[in-house]
């Protein structure tokens, strides 16, 4: 018998599927009667692998016919295969096998359901993800690479298996190509961003004279490209761009004009703008590539505190280029929002209790979290929640890590050496929960565990693809969110106010629960101060919550009602 692969590729229906004679000479004894092992010891006895199932082996074989009838668009032929041994039914099976046989395949359509031609596994997270037909999958694909890696549920693996399915029919990609036309937006990514000359700012109404201006830039775009070049740290430069990306499209699209055009009254609708993005359609979308055609500047409005931070930014891209003397003024100086500071001061209570962190934690270890995830991303998520919980690192700094920033004092003591916020250094302790997860991710993934025989740039994080190299933070980001998500489903019906906190969830708040259960246990402000890298003692300070519990509680015991 030739060798099959197991492999989600052959899952996929065609004529090269077909079982063999003596497959099919097996599945047609165990159908009149004779146990699977005889079955399969008389036809197949020559080509069975050691060890292999007799049981599995019949069932691979009604679950390629079943495939087959489906892809062929004979579902009446793949009920009978499903038939059991001595059954009316199964008596039917030798007839439906030859029907089969002579049955053309249809070639694929572009509004066939995805589900027709790919594996439930594949199909049905990319139906949860709006993806339901073979169009919706062209469009994905279309972005580029790494389309999947914003789809829960998608992975490398399924990635391939969708690829590999245009690849058998490249005809049906090539009739996608020139007949999927979607409008673009006029929202789209910085980098893609072509306005015409009256929009682009070589002519803004706010532009200082030429002659005087020290930058080279003679348009918004590139103007806007100098200043983001000043940031050295990438999460920093990624953060002003987003910020700036909006400003400079929001001005373009609702305002019809360039960014250097801006008055007084334009930053006023914008702060309004911020807190409601409309139209949503336009502006408001799911976190995708920036290359897909779903990419939108927002996922949803923002809170005061995000408000003030994008008008921060502004201000602060204004105030710039009002220096270099590229503008005459800045419309952003003075335009605040209202409840910014209330905003600032709740930050730290986005954090779990003890409890809540134990229903979030132990569903990781749980069967049924094992059942809906691979085995490498129930191992690495696992990784996740316990380094951020006993570290309290950001999320930019965790995926920027390596085996190299590991050290070890002489007391013994185990430390990580990061680069934070603003390139700033710092080191971090290893606590000996962030060592035993450690050691057990990286044995899972093949790594030695000894530090004598570490390769330095090992990332302490890693792809789930075949390629091990690192992850970035929005990956990490996605992954943990459709985490927190899962939970709050699972949560729902046992402690809905833990689920409505998990679906809020987001990698940062694994710092805000470490500061507050580090505090509550004991640890020296000072201490948990150097070990988040605060500037003040002040602004740890404001995960003291133990301390208003206390203040609560005494000061309902000392004024009850008499």
């Amino acid at each position: 018998m030739a060798k099959r692969s197991n492999s989600d590729h052959d899952q996929i229906a065609d004529a090269a599927d077909f079982p063999l004679a003596p497959e099919l000479a097996a599945y047609r004894a165990w159908l009149e009667g004779l146990g699977s092992r005889a079955a399969v010891e008389q036809f197949l006895g020559h080509a069975r692998a050691p060890g292999a199932s007799s049981r599995a082996i019949i069932g691979r074989v009604r679950r390629r016919l079943t495939a087959l009838a489906q892809a062929r668009q004979r579902d009446d032929l793949a009920g009978l295969f499903q038939a059991a041994p001595r059954s009316r039914r199964a008596r039917a099976v030798p007839a439906a096998i030859d029907a089969l046989r002579r049955t053309q395949a249809p070639p694929p359509r572009m509004t066939d359901a995805v589900g027709r031609w790919l594996p439930a596994r594949v199909a049905r997270p990319l139906v949860a993800a709006g993806v339901g037909t073979l169009a919706d999958l062209v469009v994905r694909l279309r972005t580029g690479a790494g389309w999947w890696r914003h789809l829960p549920g998608i992975g490398r693996g399924a990635a391939d298996v969708c690829e590999g399915f245009f690849k058998r029919y490249p005809v049906l990609r090539q009739q996608a190509e020139r007949t999927l036309v979607r409008p673009e937006s006029p929202v789209m990514p910085l980098e893609r961003l072509r306005p015409a000359r009256e929009l682009d700012g070589s002519q803004g109404t706010l532009r200082a004279p030429r002659h005087s201006c020290v930058l080279a830039a003679n348009n918004d775009y590139d103007a806007v490209q100098a200043w983001l070049s000043l940031q050295e740290a990438p999460a920093t430069r990624r953060a002003y761009r987003k910020e700036a990306e909006r400003l400079l499209l929001w001005a373009i699209v609702e305002r019809s004009k360039p960014l250097s055009s801006l008055a007084t009254e334009d930053a006023i609708a914008y702060r309004t703008f911020l807190r409601r993005p409309t139209p949503k359609e336009r502006w408001v979308g799911p976190v995708t590539l920036r290359a897909s055609p779903d990419w939108r500047p927002f996922q949803g409005p923002l809170s005061a505190r995000s408000a003030a931070y994008a008008l921060q930014v502004a201000n602060a891209l204004f105030r710039w280029l009002a220096e270099q003397r590229y503008l005459l003024a800045n419309p952003f100086a003075g335009v605040k929002v209202k409840g910014a500071n209330r905003a600032g001061s709740m930050d730290a209570r986005r954090a779990f209790t003890e409890h809540e962190w134990r229903l979030i934690r132990n569903w990781a270890d749980s069967a049924e979290f094992e059942a809906q995830w691979s085995e490498a991303a129930v191992i690495r998520m696992r990784f996740l929640l316990d380094f951020l919980y006993a570290t309290g690192l950001r999320a930019s700094e965790l995926v920027g890590a390596t085996l190299g920033d590991i050290r070890v004092d002489d007391d013994g003591s185990h430390w990580l050496d990061v680069r934070g916020k603003g390139g700033k250094e710092g080191s971090v302790v290893l606590p000996s929960l962030a060592r035993t997860a450690l050691t057990t991710y990286l044995r899972y993934r093949g790594q030695p565990v000894l530090r004598t025989q570490w390769v330095p740039a090992t990332p302490l994080v890693a792809s789930i693809a075949e390629d091990p190299g690192p992850i970035g933070a929005t990956r990490l980001w996605t992954v943990m969110k459709r985490y927190f998500e899962a939970v709050a489903a699972m949560l729902a019906a046992i402690s809905p106010a833990t689920a409505v906190k998990a679906r809020a969830a987001s990698p940062h708040w694994m710092r805000h629960t470490h500061a507050t259960h580090g505090l509550e246990r004991g640890v020296d402000v000072t201490a948990m101060r150097d070990n988040l890298r605060h500037s003040s003692i002040a602004v740890t300070s404001t995960y003291l919550h133990a301390d208003d519990r206390r203040r609560a509680s005494s000061l309902s015991k000392a004024f009850t009602r008499s």
